[in-house]
């Protein structure tokens, strides 16, 4: 039985939901981020900010809250020529792939988060990949996500759980998940408090827009981070 996991913590409204997914199952929840010379470094400050307010907020999550992590992978922005690392424009590239794919991204993470579980004894990696909505990035797959569970395994000779509570929901049952893991954590506010949390603590924006405050958060409303966020918001809120 899975008592303990790692979640790859960025601070967005996905990781976020990811993290109180993993609280709702596991004795003990730690977190960990990566800084890789992102554009929107912004999202290091926020997801302390969303750390404290799920620790503020959920009492009985707070208990299961251990040590948060991070770690400098600042390797993936001296190789990559993307939008999310460089200030250029976002586009479409010729591959058909968005400039916002940064190449070996999340196997690198989970190579990292694998190491660092092993050292701290976690049973399950959580990271909120996702091939429902997405931009069509390759290791956001659930092949992908098969694929490096058996060979982290393997390579760590122990048996590692990659869990992917996101894989096949979209933006809106997202919303949607935040609510009913914050109605089952018997908190103040029940579900809504999460999915205030979410709204005024997360941050998803490709820019690292946060002056600009939207029913679904802060943002620049504008790259495909926003977008995508905003229509699931207005889904879930008809719902």
């Amino acid at each position: 039985m899975h008592t303990s996991a790692l979640v790859l913590f960025s601070g967005g409204q996905d990781s976020t939901t990811c993290l109180a997914h993993a609280l709702a199952r596991y004795e003990r929840v730690e977190t960990l981020a990566f800084d890789y010379g992102q554009r929107h470094k912004v999202e290091l400050d926020a997801r302390l900010n969303v750390l404290a307010a799920v620790q503020s907020r959920f009492p009985a999550w707070a208990d299961k809250m251990g040590e948060d992590h991070l770690l400098d992978a600042g390797i993936l922005g001296q190789i990559s020529e993307t939008s999310l690392t460089r200030d250029t424009a976002i586009a479409m590239e010729s591959s058909g792939l968005p400039n916002t794919f940064v190449p070996g991204r999340n196997l690198l993470f989970l190579t990292l988060a694998a190491a660092l579980a092993y050292r701290r004894g976690l049973q399950v990696i959580v990271t909120g990949v996702c091939e429902t909505d997405f931009s069509g990035y390759p290791d956001c797959r659930d092949d992908t996500m098969k694929a490096m569970q058996v060979a982290l395994s393997l390579g760590m000779d122990r048996k590692l759980l990659i869990e992917t509570p996101l894989m096949w929901i979209d933006k809106a049952q997202t919303w949607q998940l935040a609510y009913d893991l914050g109605q089952r954590a018997d908190a103040s506010g029940g579900g809504q408090a999460l999915v205030d949390l979410v709204v005024e603590h997360s941050h998803t924006c490709y820019l690292g827009e946060r002056t600009q405050r939207h029913a679904w958060g802060y943002g620049c409303g504008q790259c495909p981070a926003c977008q995508l966020r905003a229509a699931g918001f207005e889904r879930y809120q008809k719902a």
